[in-house]
């Protein structure tokens, strides 16, 4: 694209060059008059408008999934944690774009600051679930609602009764791209041979020897090779800058563990508190992640899991040397060598298959299935440090803040009494863990600035006497962390 803006701008120049007065000819022949240079200038716009993404349904897809599915619901008709968000542009029809991108962006500004009347309207029916602030574009907004508004369009499935399902388009138009790309390639070689031949003319006119210039040295002139080099620099410029502020961020990351646990299955349907199995969020700075004896006070008796079978629960038994068999501790478990340790594991797993199967002796389908469980026992418990089977099992963090920063559970959760929800999203409708939050510093900054302070029977503020007072004679509505020192730097960053 940029060779051929170059050459249409030479040939341009050679066509007229004939017609212009003697001050704008430079040396080589070509102008170097002002409207010269905003030509050139218009041209670049043009060119670099082109370099900016364009709102499509695939980006706002991910955007969707990355920053909206945990609290606004997929068929974008049903209210969840969020309103639906189909109909959302109608709802703000009668105010500005602008409006809308704001409080997409920042809603906790449009409602304490700007108090614009929809967003304080939205607040009213919403409250207290706070939107969290997003650093988006308003073509990354503008193509969450192109996905929005795609999800509500019915899907044509060609069977009636089927499913509704979105068609994937993605690579549908992707020849009209390299056809373009051939179509500019061809134009640009004819005015290379154009521009050749009039400055062939121009040398022969003038009783100058014309030297034909290679191929390479025609394509790339001093003004293309700059505009080449600018590119560049602008390109790693904001590639450098983006990625400074991505980094140590991982919002989304839900690493495979070595045994399947499903949050679903144990905080959603077995309704189990998060604080039983990470009892550290309540007396420590760390959760902690339960180790397996709290593991133990169920599965010593829920011996086969609901989806699993004796997959992933054998994987627990193995770490710690329980006998699902005799139902006992094995002694001496660390001194076994691993062909004693897999007798006792397969015959476990080939006791329950036969007794679920109603089979005396195991056959083919059941073989596969005690190899292939007894691998995965030994893949998830060992690795190229950890040699031997017994052992802590080696889980795989999921949050993880940078070292320079300062956060303890028990503040949140003992004195604030903050829902892990908060942070870590609905977790009890996780089959995999996901990190739900950016975790970044703003995200903090503006839930500090927006949650309040929960002062009534909460002994732990019982020192903050004038705004006890306050509150009870009206003065203020409520007390953030942010009035009461949770902006302070020396807070996270001790």
């Amino acid at each position: 694209m940029i060779i051929v803006i170059n050459m249409v701008g030479r040939l341009f120049l050679r066509r007229n060059q004939g017609h212009m007065a003697p001050n704008y000819i430079c040396n080589e022949g070509t102008m170097t008059s002002s409207w010269h240079k905003h030509f050139y200038f218009l041209l670049f716009l043009l060119f670099s408008s082109s370099l900016f993404a364009q709102p499509s349904v695939d980006a706002g897809k991910t955007l969707f999934r990355n920053v909206c599915a945990q609290c606004h619901a997929k068929d974008m008709k049903t209210k969840a944690t969020g309103p639906a968000l189909g109909g959302l542009q109608e709802r703000w029809a009668d105010y500005p774009r602008e409006d809308l991108y704001a409080w997409v962006r920042n809603s906790a500004n449009m409602i304490n600051v700007v108090k614009h009347p929809r967003a304080v309207e939205l607040w009213d029916e919403w409250k207290p679930a706070v939107m969290q602030s997003f650093t988006l574009t308003d073509e990354e907004i503008e193509s969450l609602f192109l996905y929005v508004d795609d999800q509500l369009i019915p899907k044509e499935t060609g069977t009636p009764g089927a499913p509704v399902t979105s068609a994937d388009n993605s690579g549908q138009y992707n020849w009209l791209y390299w056809i373009l790309f051939l179509i500019l390639g061809a134009l640009a070689l004819i005015l290379m041979r154009i521009i050749g031949s009039l400055d062939k003319m121009v040398a022969t006119k003038d009783g100058e020897v014309y030297e034909e210039k290679p191929f390479l040295k025609r394509v790339f002139t001093k003004r293309v090779v700059s505009f080449l080099i600018f590119g560049l620099i602008v390109i790693a410029g904001y590639n450098t800058v983006t990625n400074a502020i991505n980094f140590g961020r991982q919002q989304g990351y839900a690493p495979e563990q070595p045994i399947k646990f499903s949050h679903e299955t144990h905080a959603g349907v077995n309704k189990i508190e998060c604080q039983y199995c990470h009892d550290g969020a309540r007396r420590s700075k760390h959760s902690v992640i339960p180790a397996a004896n709290t593991c133990m006070n169920c599965h010593s008796a829920i011996q086969i899991g609901s989806e699993y079978g004796t997959a992933e629960l054998t994987k627990i038994y193995a770490s710690i040397g329980y006998d699902p068999n005799s139902g006992q501790y094995i002694d001496n478990y660390t001194s076994l060598d691993e062909s004693e340790i897999k007798a006792i594991y397969t015959k476990w797993i080939t006791d329950t298959y036969l007794d679920e199967a109603g089979l005396e002796d195991l056959d083919k389908k059941g073989s596969r299935i005690v190899e292939a469980q007894w691998t995965g026992i030994k893949e998830s418990l060992t690795n190229e440090q950890k040699k031997q089977i017994p052992g802590p099992i080696e889980w795989t963090r999921v949050h993880n803040l940078p070292d320079h920063v300062y956060f303890s559970h028990e503040q949140h959760v003992t004195v604030g009494q903050v829902e892990c929800q908060s942070c870590h999203g609905k977790v009890e409708a996780m089959e995999t863990m996901v990190q739900d939050a950016p975790l970044s510093m703003g995200w903090c900054i503006n839930c500090h600035r927006q949650t309040e302070v929960k002062f009534e029977g909460n002994e732990y503020y019982a020192s903050y006497e004038a705004y006890h007072a306050q509150l009870a004679t009206g003065e203020k509505e409520k007390i953030t962390v942010e009035d009461i020192g949770g902006l302070e730097c020396q807070k996270c960053h001790y």
